[in-house]
């Protein structure tokens, strides 16, 4: 693992992480792409250690992986928001970073619970974004007071899209992701893990699930 530092274009420094394959590793790194992970709300706690299970995990699979915290989380600079606009820019500026300074240049989003409201606005922002993972993406009417105005950029995208739910996700019930993903672009699928919550999908308890499920995604976008 490697840290440094991205800036974004409005002047905030955001800590990343890199978690380096090992260098025997060769199942999925001739892929050539690179996964950013998006960590939940900052404003409950959200920050870039709750991805570093499924992150070491992507790693050991042979994918070069990157973390970030937020604006105004851990030694990031800035003031984190509300409805995660600002945050949309700093998922952004680290998707850039990594384009210009990783030998994988191909990106695939991941977003975990309010993050991925906010990684899927960056989608169609970045060309070397090719793909989209969210894990318990909130869709529910009471999260959409505050994250609702993201739902239409990852579903008018006609990038390759895959969310992940639990079926007892507390912020958006299974009805609600099915009504949701009809009226989605391009290629889309969806898992659900049948009897878990919102908060387990996304504890470490099912780190390594998480990463066996964007390491078949990812797979599938290069066939």
């Amino acid at each position: 693992m490697e840290s440094c530092i991205v800036s974004t274009t409005d002047g905030v420094c955001l800590q990343a992480r890199i978690f380096k394959p090992p260098q025997e590793t060769t199942q999925y790194g001739s892929l050539g792409t690179a996964i950013v992970l998006v960590h939940p709300y900052s404003k409950l706690g959200g920050c870039q250690g709750l991805m570093q299970g499924i992150a070491l995990r992507l790693a050991i699979k042979g994918f070069i992986t990157v973390t970030f915290d937020m604006r105004g989380v851990g030694r990031s600079t800035g003031r984190c928001s509300l409805t995660g606009f600002a945050e949309t820019q700093d998922v952004i500026a680290v998707c850039r970073w990594v384009s210009q300074n990783l030998p994988d240049k191909k990106i695939m989003l991941v977003g975990s619970s309010a993050g991925a409201p906010i990684a899927g606005s960056a989608v169609d922002q970045v060309e070397e974004v090719i793909g989209y993972t969210s894990i318990g993406y909130p869709f529910g009417l009471a999260a959409s007071v505050l994250f609702g105005r993201h739902h239409k950029a990852i579903l008018r995208s006609r990038k390759p899209k895959f969310f992940i739910m639990g079926t007892k996700d507390e912020f958006t019930s299974v009805a609600q992701l099915e009504n949701k993903l009809k009226s989605a672009a391009g290629r889309v699928q969806a898992h659900l893990i049948l009897g878990v919550s919102h908060f387990e999908v996304e504890g470490p308890a099912y780190d390594a699930r998480m990463a066996d499920l964007i390491v078949g995604f990812a797979a599938s976008l290069t066939l």
